[in-house]
């Protein structure tokens, strides 16, 4: 089952069921009037949720255009990202000069949850000094978890699978590290894919809690990268039952992955450019790509082998915002 939120002039946007091929879709009103509203009564709005899928999937409903939808939840209570992917966390050592460090629990920050931006909304940031960076990732949306819960409980909990886009200012990561605390001034809002799906929906590319699909990155229509979504450290029932060891998380919480990266990735590229950066390093003595200008284009989707498509593309343009500091 695929599930996307359509504009209607309220900040949650109202619910539509997603035909598989992404050309049709159905409002899920007479259910849930929102997706948020659906998670808080999953058990109760679920089947009559696939009913609805079964009838768009049948031919009715009307034109579905995913340039049109906001993110599935425009706003959610809780936002965590993960950072499980060890390659990613063994090349961001070296590009910020740190000591190697082996993680024996999953790496988590909480960050922005009261705005999620459209698959293709421009993003307005304040400079391109502050070092602009995409990270492609995969997510999940839960229902309401309980405390303490073992990872084999927190499956259960997965309700939604997501495509997400976390932008990084990086001239702010190193200085907010040094802190201790968390990322504030170097985590805008996350862009994400225009559906959220069902785990049933990736078949047999849905294992161990983990996407077994590749991601591929495109930067101004230039393949950048294509990671496989498998090679997580700790799979996203790990992330839950972490997360969750000493409160319980409301339904409605956003999990992320963490920037998709593999062990060759000299082979199959980056999902960030802090990745290839240190790459660069590593290889050349020096980073040698520049983080992001104002008017670059970043696109990313994952698809299932055949090409069938999934979560539709995030497809965004990076623009100077209009801060109050500049007025």
């Amino acid at each position: 089952m695929k599930l996307a939120t359509l504009p209607n002039g309220t900040p949650d946007g109202t619910l539509v069921v997603v035909s598989r091929d992404l050309q049709r879709c159905m409002p899920a009103t007479p259910v849930a009037a929102t997706l948020q509203d659906a998670l808080e009564r999953w058990e109760k709005a679920e089947p009559k949720l696939r009913e609805l899928a079964a009838r768009v999937e049948a031919g009715a409903g009307e034109p579905f255009d995913p340039s049109r939808a906001l993110a599935p939840l425009p706003r959610a209570w809780q936002w965590l990202d993960g950072s499980v992917y060890d390659s990613h966390s063994h090349l961001m050592q070296k590009l910020f000069k740190m000591a190697p460090v082996v993680h024996e629990r999953p790496l988590m920050y909480q960050g922005v949850s009261d705005t999620f931006l459209s698959s293709t909304e421009d993003v307005p940031l304040p400079s391109e000094e502050h070092g602009i960076d995409f990270e492609g990732e995969f997510g999940i949306i839960v229902d309401q978890v309980p405390m303490g819960l073992t990872p084999e409980q927190a499956v259960g909990h997965i309700r939604l699978l997501v495509q997400i886009n976390d932008w990084s200012l990086r001239t702010f990561a190193p200085i907010e590290m040094k802190t201790g605390f968390g990322w504030i001034n170097a985590k805008p809002p996350c862009s994400v894919a225009p559906v959220a799906v069902t785990p049933d929906e990736l078949g047999e590319h849905w294992r161990n809690c983990r996407v077994a699909l590749p991601l591929e990155v495109r930067w101004n229509g230039k393949q950048f990268g294509q990671a496989d979504g498998y090679q997580m450290g700790f799979g996203f029932h790990e992330l839950i039952a972490h997360a969750a060891r000493t409160r319980r998380l409301v339904a409605g919480t956003i999990i992320g992955s963490g920037t998709v990266s593999n062990e060759n990735y000299r082979e199959v590229g980056s999902s960030c450019i802090a990745e290839r950066r240190a790459i660069e390093a590593l290889d050349q003595g020096e980073p040698a790509t520049s983080y992001m200008h104002f008017g670059d284009r970043v696109r990313m989707e994952a698809t299932l082998p055949d090409g069938s498509p999934l979560f539709g593309p995030v497809d965004q343009r990076v623009v100077k915002a209009a801060t109050a500091a500049a007025r």
